[in-house]
């Protein structure tokens, strides 16, 4: 039988706490090391009322002490056991069940520099975009370190997916998202739990529904501070590949989706 994900080891009020602004979601496998400098980083930046969910597949995940470390003097911080099955996308259902959120941001652990991004990405939001990201290779925005493979790749499959399936989007497989909370039902998510390919799919429904998208350029620094990728070329090759095909196929052929977008000055130099 399936357990509903809930909050793990939260005090009974944390059920009736008032909602915040923003949601932030930190899917997490093993990132104690980069999710213990992540916390002690986000306070600083993050100016409105907001919750930090951080969604872990299992108790031994060494995420978890720092989360019950952590939440002493953070007490908007909740660990949030995903239950659903691995991977991304079902770590984002998990984390949706309990978002208390006006917006949600889905950020990763293990990318300092995108915090920059936040306030911009409010902004967009506060201005009346429904959907925003970020954007590593148009106005400003670049990628540092990461896998050399998955560097090339991610980048030109961008570029072509910007160029050839005309999506207004310079950088759909991003996996720094913030939208209105209700976006994340419509959009009904299919993505295998592979990678970061959920976001990708996010980006093109998220276009084909005519939402008020945004992008915020960002310099992105992968894995500054360690950890161990995710990465393999094969599986992710082709469940990349099925959405970058599926997407042009039917951004193509739409004549209702987005048009537009709007684009906040880079930040994180």
């Amino acid at each position: 039988m399936e357990i509903e994900p809930t909050l793990v080891d939260a005090p009974r009020d944390a059920y009736s706490r008032p909602a915040p602004k923003l949601t932030i979601l930190l899917p997490v496998r093993n990132e104690g090391v980069n999710l213990r400098i992540m916390l002690k980083i986000l306070p600083a930046v993050v100016e409105v009322p907001h919750e930090i969910l951080v969604v872990y597949d299992f108790p031994e995940d060494d995420s978890v002490p720092v989360i019950e470390a952590m939440q002493a003097g953070y007490p908007n911080l909740f660990g949030v056991q995903n239950t659903l099955g691995r991977g991304v996308i079902n770590a984002l259902r998990a984390g949706m069940k309990v978002a208390k959120g006006e917006y949600v941001l889905i950020f990763n652990a293990d990318e300092v520099a995108p915090v920059l991004a936040i306030d911009p990405m409010l902004k967009l939001v506060d201005s009346g975009c429904d959907f925003v990201g970020c954007t590593r290779y148009a106005y400003g925005g670049r990628r540092l370190g990461g896998s050399l493979i998955g560097g090339i790749l991610s980048r030109s499959a961008n570029l072509l997916f910007h160029y050839v399936a005309g999506s207004v989007l310079t950088d759909c497989t991003t996996g720094v998202k913030m939208f209105r909370r209700h976006v994340f039902d419509m959009l009904d998510l299919q993505a295998k739990p592979v990678g970061w390919a959920v976001a990708f799919e996010m980006a093109i429904k998220a276009e084909l529904a005519g939402l008020r998208l945004g992008e915020v350029p960002v310099i992105s620094i992968d894995r500054l501070y360690g950890g161990t990728s995710t990465f393999r070329i094969g599986p992710w090759i082709r469940e990349y590949s099925r959405w970058f095909f599926w997407g042009m196929r039917h951004l193509r052929s739409s004549s209702q989706r987005s048009r537009a977008r709007i684009v906040a000055p880079a930040v994180g130099r």
